[in-house]
């Protein structure tokens, strides 16, 4: 059974920073395109940042220069470090392996507020 759950999300006010895992279980990790997507409300699902299985990364242009994500194939996760966070970051953040296959976590909420 594939499980992608998802932890670090919360509060914090404009211009702090979080840091989101995922820990992946029931995949061969290491083969994996590993990506974080985000929904806020009201809104579609977008694509935020992912890493392949080579470690070459891609981002959205609106976060550019603020988040990292990166990978722990020995640990099966993959974690986003988000720097600089705007009220428009303000989301449920995914986690999402694949290709191969198409997988989803559950979400974490991510609420930039002062």
């Amino acid at each position: 059974q594939v499980q992608l759950v998802e932890s670090g999300g919360g509060l914090v006010q404009p211009g702090g920073s979080l840091r989101l895992s995922c820990a992946a279980s029931g995949i061969i990790f290491r083969f994996y395109v590993m990506g974080w997507y985000r929904q806020a409300p009201g809104k579609q699902r977008e694509l935020v940042a992912f890493i392949t299985s080579g470690s070459t990364t891609n981002y959205a242009d609106a976060v550019k220069g603020r988040f990292t994500i990166s990978r722990d194939n020995a640990k099966n996760t993959v974690s986003l470090q988000m720097n600089s966070l705007k009220p428009e970051d303000t989301a449920v953040y995914y986690c999402h392996a694949g290709p191969p296959s198409d997988y989803w976590g559950k979400g974490t909420l991510v609420t930039v507020s002062s």
